[in-house]
């Protein structure tokens, strides 16, 4: 299947495959270690890990997003494979579904139209935002999956360092994402805030998505590069 990604400019920032293998392969490598890691609840050492484990999640997710845009690679295979190969990992997603879904985003943001928007408060946005994304298939392989690796690894390792972290970053995703940009009214065409700038800041929230105006005014831009777009 031919995937498109429109919404990319004509040129390509040199370094997006490097970029996308380091997440991968931070992400690998600490899911790995952590597997193996003696967990107890009296080191503070614990609840760093899960914010890092969190923060490497959403760096998944970011990637699988830029591959949405065409920006990993000029090359399409190339760049459609770290799209699928990020997206599984994440969450056993199913990349075509999400690269549709986010380009009618772009295309009706703000909108009935739009898959990301609704009309309501945080929790109920939150729920409506993960039900739109989440299937029962997803859902069931997910739990075999956890059933099956609890073979090998300790379940509170699982649920500490795979389960959680993963659920924790679907809230920074979303708030840093989607909510806080697009919540209420805004008097410009991409319906949108974008965070004070603060470069520190954008990227240990959401890989500098809270420049989220400046994403919609130029989405070929890869996320590592976006802090250059606020003015």
């Amino acid at each position: 299947m031919a995937l498109e990604t429109p919404f990319v400019k004509k040129t390509y920032p040199a370094g997006g495959v490097g970029v996308a293998l380091v997440i991968i392969g931070l992400w690998l490598t600490s899911t790995i270690l952590l597997m193996q890691w003696q967990v107890s609840f009296t080191n503070p050492l614990l609840y760093i890990f899960i914010l890092v484990q969190m923060h490497l999640y959403t760096g998944l997710f970011i990637t699988a997003h830029d591959a949405m845009h065409g920006t990993v690679s000029a090359n399409k295979a190339v760049n459609n494979a770290a799209g699928y190969i990020t997206t599984f990992l994440y969450a056993a997603f199913w990349y075509p579904t999400l690269l549709k879904k986010h380009h009618k985003h772009h295309s009706h943001v703000h909108t009935n139209d739009d898959p990301d928007y609704h009309h309501g408060g945080f929790w109920a946005w939150y729920i409506r935002f993960i039900r739109n994304y989440l299937s029962v298939w997803q859902v069931i392989f997910m739990a075999a999956l956890f059933n099956l690796l609890k073979l090998w690894i300790a379940q509170p390792n699982l649920i500490l360092f795979w389960v959680v972290p993963s659920l924790l970053s679907t809230l920074q995703l979303f708030y840093f994402g989607t909510y806080k940009p697009h919540k209420g009214e805004h008097d410009n065409p991409y319906h949108s805030t974008s965070q004070k700038k603060n470069h520190v800041v954008a990227f240990f929230s959401c890989y500098f998505f809270g420049y989220h105006y400046e994403h919609h005014a130029s989405p070929g831009t890869p996320w590592w590069m976006l802090w250059k777009a606020k003015s």
